[in-house]
């Protein structure tokens, strides 16, 4: 099966999400539960399903902008204690579901190291504002034709 993560960001004790964002495995805590699901024997006996959880919001290696961005953005997936949770069961094997979850946390971390756009205001165009000025004037004509005259 090939993975998008390198063979180095799987092996060793720091996970590579980009050249300088670099997390050490110790800070991740796992889990390891009975998946749901289909699966017979090895569903019911095996603890396959991985779930991380990442001290996001006191991780030395994470900067503040980027913790930031990421209560912005995925602040649904932050615990009360400030624990990002990522859970895989899609796979029968733990280690998979384990690299699984590790590959979502670098998708996510990736995301949000790309700074947002910052939005230049813009004025209307002559033109778009004249084309609105007329349509008002429009509607205002119709709506004074519907008038009932009173004389």
């Amino acid at each position: 099966m090939d993975h998008p993560l390198s063979r180095e960001q799987e092996a060793g004790d720091v996970l590579r999400v980009t050249n300088r964002l670099l997390i050490p495995r110790s800070e991740f805590r796992w889990t390891y539960s009975r998946s749901s699901g289909p699966g017979g024997q090895n569903v019911n006996k095996v603890n396959s399903k991985a779930t991380m959880h990442w001290p996001a919001m006191i991780s030395k290696s994470l900067p503040v902008e980027l913790r930031v961005r990421l209560r912005h953005e995925f602040g649904n997936r932050l615990n009360n204690e400030g624990e990002l949770v990522i859970a895989s069961d899609e796979h029968r094997d733990q280690k998979q579901n384990i690299l699984a979850c590790e590959q979502r946390l670098v998708q996510i971390l990736r995301t949000i190291s790309i700074p947002p756009k910052v939005r230049r205001p813009t004025k209307p165009s002559k033109a778009s504002n004249a084309r609105r000025l007329q349509e008002k004037k429009h509607r205002a004509n119709i709506r004074n034709s519907r008038r009932i005259d009173p004389t």
